[in-house]
């Protein structure tokens, strides 16, 4: 297997999953795999692959999203000539064309119900009918499913046929978040770093410790492709440079969006809102590498708002002196015997 193909990390929740696909990839199993984009779904489906017994015949993949709608069963299962207007010539669909080896199914939640129930037909009997052909052919063929979105949902809101879900969900997989996986990005960054510059023939950068560990902190909504793409421009545009924090410019960032912001629970011993807000705005500084215009944007403030609580509160950041600690710890005492 392409070496530049593999899954990369040590985190014990990646190597977890590894563990379970070498031992899928054994057996001639369906396998569903579900994530967030960008994890590596599809690495991880080539992996499983490259280690079955199948790995001499062909691993092909389709893009049920990118199928045209009115020719998806036509991609998928073939046609016989002047099965429709337009079929000059006979056409062996993806699937015959996977015979022996594995068909990667991406984004099989976007496939339309007409495809679903002619997938379920196939799953089921292992036998594949071309438009046009009185009689369906036998196929060999493992199948491999890949989605980034809640197909449970998806049945439940009758967008999903619930058989063809069972059948699917033989043996499911998860890829984990890159926010989840400890210890992983310093790893891919390192990993990265290295093979885009070779890739672009340039030197490659240098991660000071400080972005190194900021970058462990980012929650990277984008999983491992954001990260990817993110050395790639600092490989391009900052080539044999040491990169901080503060060299990286806000659009090199993909911002997260959490639907559950806004649901904050006050505890039932209560809190304390200064504190709170200290805490949170030294939080937005130390993300940002001290950046107080991108702190700002963070903490959904205007930089002059920010810059105000920053001196109302004598909120330091970095390195600070005994002193100005002790003012802080001052400032918040005071503070307290007012309430």
């Amino acid at each position: 297997m392409d070496a530049s193909r593999e899954l990369i990390g040590d985190s014990p929740e990646l190597q977890a999953l590894l563990r379970q696909a070498n031992l899928v990839a054994r057996t001639d199993a369906t396998v569903l795999i579900q994530g967030e984009s960008g994890t590596g779904k599809e690495r991880l489906a080539r992996r499983i692959h490259a280690h079955s017994r199948r790995n001499a015949a062909p691993l092909i993949t389709v893009n049920c999203a990118a199928l045209p709608a009115d020719l998806i069963e036509s991609e998928l299962f073939g046609h016989r000539r002047g099965a429709f207007t337009g079929a000059h010539e006979a056409q062996q669909g993806l699937i015959r064309q996977a015979d022996g080896g594995t068909l990667l199914l991406d984004e099989i939640a976007e496939l339309p119900p007409g495809a679903q129930a002619k997938l379920l037909r196939f799953l089921e009997s292992g036998e594949c009918q071309p438009l046009g052909a009185a009689r369906p052919e036998k196929v060999d063929v493992r199948v491999i499913a890949a989605t980034h979105q809640d197909l449970n949902q998806h049945v439940a809101e009758r967008r999903f046929r619930a058989d063809l879900f069972y059948r699917l969900f033989v043996v499911p997989l998860e890829m984990p978040p890159l926010r989840q996986r400890q210890g992983d990005v310093r790893r891919l960054v390192e990993h990265f770093r290295k093979e885009l510059a070779s890739a672009h023939g340039l030197e490659p950068p240098h991660f000071s410790p400080e972005l190194v560990r900021w970058l462990e902190r980012w929650p990277w909504p984008g999983n491992v492709r954001e990260l990817k793409n993110l050395v790639e421009r600092c490989v391009i545009f900052m080539s044999a440079q040491t990169v901080r924090p503060q060299d990286l410019p806000d659009a090199w960032l993909q911002s997260p969006r959490d639907e559950r912001q806004g649901s904050w629970v006050i505890p039932p011993d209560g809190l304390c809102l200064e504190r709170l807000e200290i805490d949170l705005i030294r939080q937005a500084l130390e993300r940002t590498g001290g950046n107080r215009s991108r702190a700002a944007r963070l903490l959904g403030l205007t930089r002059n708002t920010l810059l105000y609580r920053i001196k109302k509160s004598a909120i330091s950041w970095g390195h600070t002196d005994h002193g100005e600690r002790q003012n802080v710890v001052e400032s918040r005492q005071a503070s307290e015997h007012k309430e």
